[in-house]
């Protein structure tokens, strides 16, 4: 076995081991290439967000929901998740000429719950919101019109309907070759990821080690079609300290499976969001609402900052 590399003043080395099979051929590399922190740095720096509709939400997330990373959003029912999802999906396509991505979205429903209806007023409300920061500017060209048309958003998401734990795992497997097929999509959604595996799955120790690897799988997806892959996670109560708690599903070896997780709560009457895990971002809380027009800043945003314990 051979070892074969550049050297270390190069900005990206072609770093991998190279053995001989039993015919003499050279083994396929098994490391295919090295990127530096710097190269790495300045792609993430350069990498537009998915906004969330609300400038508070945007706020605590860096901007936003970001590609080529796993965001986990949990919360008990009615909170907002799945309204949430269904911004984001909308969001995703907002055209590269007033600020977005331009892209589209893959959404997996597990729960049933995804309401054309409803998406189709978000979509309304994202256009009315475009055309008021950008009054003239979709007269300009002749595609504009076109697309700010509610139609032309729900026509670029791919939606899933999935009915059991095994359609989900299937799902999620015939991603790859989906995306190869669709190389604009820009946000996968799994609304829920806990659903199934919760309800029908009776082996504890054998549903982790499944949902470990399905995280491997979409944490892989994220980063190599540059997409942001969104989970949507439910609530369970764990008893701690002597009393019971509202935690995430899944437990503890879940929390692992994702880059950034954001809670959804109730406060009185007001709705919040907590950034609960982000690697690069400290914890924080912000106030959002749920209007007619989808995810909107709450009416007052002071936004507070949480102390890292």
């Amino acid at each position: 076995m051979s070892y074969t590399g550049s050297t270390p003043a190069s900005s990206s080395s072609s770093l991998y081991w190279k053995g001989m099979d039993s015919s003499g051929d050279p083994h396929p590399p098994i490391l295919a290439g090295a990127q530096n922190a710097w190269d790495m740095l300045s792609d993430e720096q350069s990498q537009k967000h998915i906004t969330t509709g609300s400038g508070d939400l945007n706020n605590i997330l860096g901007g936003g929901i970001h590609c080529k990373e796993v965001t986990e959003i949990g919360g008990v029912p009615g909170v907002g998740k799945t309204q949430l999802g269904i911004q984001l999906a909308i969001n995703v396509q907002i055209p590269v000429e007033y600020g977005g991505l331009g892209g589209k979205a893959v959404y997996i429903d597990t729960e049933g719950s995804f309401m054309v209806e409803r998406v189709y007023q978000i979509a309304q409300g994202c256009i009315s919101d475009i055309l008021e920061h950008f009054p003239h500017s979709h007269e300009k060209s002749s595609s504009g019109q076109k697309q700010l048309q509610p139609e032309h958003f729900l026509a670029d998401i791919y939606y899933f309907r999935i009915c059991s734990y095994t359609e989900q795992i299937a799902a999620i497997n015939y991603l790859e070759k989906f995306l190869g097929e669709h190389k604009d999509v820009r946000i996968v959604i799994i609304d829920s990821v806990t659903f199934h595996f919760r309800q029908d799955f009776d082996d504890l120790a054998l549903r982790t080690r499944v949902l470990s690897g399905l995280s491997l799988k979409l944490m892989k997806i994220a980063k190599t079609y540059n997409l942001a892959v969104v989970l949507l996670n439910q609530v369970t109560t764990k008893f701690t300290e002597g009393s019971f708690q509202l935690t995430l599903a899944l437990g503890d070896s879940w929390s692992h499976s994702c880059t950034n997780r954001l809670i959804l709560y109730w406060n009185g009457n007001d709705r919040y969001a907590y950034l609960d895990k982000s690697p690069s971002l400290p914890v924080a809380s912000a106030p959002y609402a749920v209007t007619g027009k989808g995810v909107r800043d709450a009416a007052s945003s002071n936004h507070k900052r949480v102390r890292v314990t």
